[in-house]
């Protein structure tokens, strides 16, 4: 932990966000909430092999690496933070739950951005056609295979989500939640894992709830700016 927060400090800043409200949304459901925050503490540890390539690790107003590179290299480098976390992992013998949660938080998901990049750039020159292929966008997996899993996935998610709003308000932090969930559920991502709707719908909002606490003291008020 003391070289992640040496060599990519932002990571570490999410992996504690992460394991806070993962933790938190796990024992709202009678999951393993102490599980899913130690795990947190780790499933990012592949970053710190390449910390300058993601976006929290990233100096504000600076040049991204991956303007220069293709959308095809930039997924590369994003879905190999997973395969590098679980070497790592091994090499420094982490027991293999921990390894299955670096595995596993990110499923089968797509890295929507970099995709959708390809697919303009697709559109442009024919000869891009086949750099737009969806499953090339995709993390390799395997899906979450355990509720404290999925939670991972979804507090992951949301906190770095979370992040891009420049007004962080609870009218802006609910509809974002709703709609990393609706995403991962629809695309199956949970389809793995023994967690039900309900119990979905219960981390959402405990989600919501520990997301709009980060950022209530960070909200600037009317009479705030005024003054």
């Amino acid at each position: 932990m003391q070289e992640l927060v040496r060599r990519a400090p932002g990571t570490y800043n999410h992996s504690i966000s992460v394991a806070t409200i993962g933790e938190a949304a796990a024992d709202k459901i009678g999951a393993n909430g102490l599980l899913v925050r130690v795990a947190a503490y780790y499933h990012d540890i592949g970053k710190m092999l390449k910390p300058q390539y993601f976006i929290e690790n990233m100096a504000q107003g600076s040049e991204s690496l991956h303007d220069n590179l293709a959308p095809a290299m930039s997924t590369l480098i994003i879905i190999g933070h997973v395969k590098d976390g679980v070497d790592l992992a091994r090499q420094h013998n982490l027991p293999q739950p921990i390894i299955d949660f670096i595995e596993q938080h990110h499923g089968t998901t797509l890295v929507e951005y970099f995709f959708r990049e390809a697919e303009k750039q697709a559109d442009l020159s024919p000869d891009h056609k086949t750099d737009a292929e969806e499953s090339s966008f995709r993390y390799p997996g395997p899906r979450p295979q355990t509720r404290e899993a999925g939670v991972m996935m979804l507090s992951d998610a949301v906190e770095s989500a979370s992040r891009t709003l420049s007004d962080p308000t609870p009218k802006r932090i609910k509809p974002l939640v709703h709609s990393l969930v609706m995403k991962r559920l629809l695309d199956g991502q949970f389809n793995e894992c023994s967690l039900t709707l309900s119990e979905i719908n219960i981390v959402e909002e405990s989600l919501v709830k520990s997301l709009i606490g980060i950022y209530h003291g960070r909200i600037k008020y009317p009479e705030e700016r005024s003054a």
